[in-house]
């Protein structure tokens, strides 16, 4: 399953994702996690320290490796230079799958321990830095991100939780289509709720799979605020944790004494993601991600990179379940 958290700056999303992450791992189930915010802390949540998680490696600084990786022998792609964030992948292309050793993972990902020898492979695209002011935007170094995801054959009972930019800028692309499950973290007030209908109005025409994740909810008229803002689309609530403010000054207790009814909300979320998979439509995965390739090509992709981006698309293709991993050259 391909999770995605979302919300307002400040909603505790970040704090959510490492939570249903460290509930995921805690289950020994393949789980690959993604920072893919513009503030770069969901490493720090999942128990790094400062210089371990700057030392992250970033998507976007390896996104060349990532393209010609992808690119595979697919001769409707001329060469890795014309490759884009929205690039689909088609006949000779090679596919990614959760579980396997390859170039992207060596790359890119880390592995991240957890309690009782639980871990998760974590990969994070980079911070903004210096030398971006002025001359790009966050969506260049999400992208990568994104051409993963494009690329990208999970199976049942393997998951890919990612930390999106807060507020609606993963409007900005197509990446909001690539997900089973998109968990928008909302707090009980008007500007918490402010997100969810302007993301739920975008994602109505795309099929996307929305629940509210209610947070800071501490007592029955926050819970009453929020059923009456978002209605059936509220899925769970979290309340007060004082696991999580230990978490928040660098020092969890293990999580298995994470409150009870934060657990049971967390259980409730793997169900939905759960059920979601189950519904899943490669057809019509494999035509969004062609629209919104169409669409960059069309506004900036050719003009940039000198090249008929549309022909990139081979219409026999559709990307499905995976099959058993072959050894592919590198």
């Amino acid at each position: 399953m391909k999770i995605a958290f979302v919300g307002k700056g400040g909603s505790g999303k970040t704090t959510l994702s490492s939570l249903f992450i460290r509930h995921l791992a805690a289950r020994r189930v393949p789980v690959v996690a993604v920072d893919a915010d513009i503030n770069q802390h969901l490493g720090a949540a999942l128990g790094l320290d400062e210089a371990e998680a700057a030392a992250l490696p970033a998507m976007g600084a390896h996104l060349p490796l990532i393209k010609d990786y992808l690119r595979g022998s697919n001769p409707r792609i001329l060469s890795a230079e014309t490759m884009i964030k929205t690039t689909p992948p088609g006949q000779g292309s090679r596919l990614l799958r959760v579980v396997e050793d390859n170039p992207v993972y060596d790359a890119c990902a880390r592995t991240v321990p957890l309690d009782d020898e639980a871990s998760v492979q974590l990969m994070a695209t980079g911070p903004f830095t210096d030398s971006d002011l002025g001359v790009a935007c966050y969506h260049s170094k999400v992208g990568a991100v994104e051409l993963c995801l494009n690329h990208l054959v999970d199976g049942p009972g393997e998951y890919v939780v990612v930390d999106m930019t807060a507020g609606s800028d993963s409007f900005a692309s197509g990446m909001f289509t690539r997900f089973d499950m998109t968990f928008l973290v909302a707090e009980p007030t008007r500007k918490g709720v402010s997100v969810y209908r302007q993301y739920k109005e975008y994602a109505r025409d795309f099929g996307v799979r929305l629940k509210v994740v209610g947070n800071k909810v501490q007592g029955q008229d926050d819970l009453d605020f929020l059923r009456d803002e978002t209605g059936d689309d509220l899925l769970a609530c979290f309340g007060h944790s004082d696991w999580v403010r230990a978490m928040e000054k660098g020092r969890p207790p293990l999580f298995d004494l994470l409150e009870g009814v934060n657990r049971e909300a967390l259980g409730t979320l793997r169900e939905a993601a759960d059920a979601a998979y189950e519904v899943r439509d490669w057809h019509r995965y494999t035509r969004q991600m062609v629209h919104f390739h169409l669409k960059n090509a069309e506004s900036w992709g050719n003009a940039k990179t000198g090249a008929d981006l549309a022909a990139q698309v081979d219409p026999a293709f559709v990307l499905g379940e995976p099959l058993p991993a072959t050894p592919q050259p590198v």
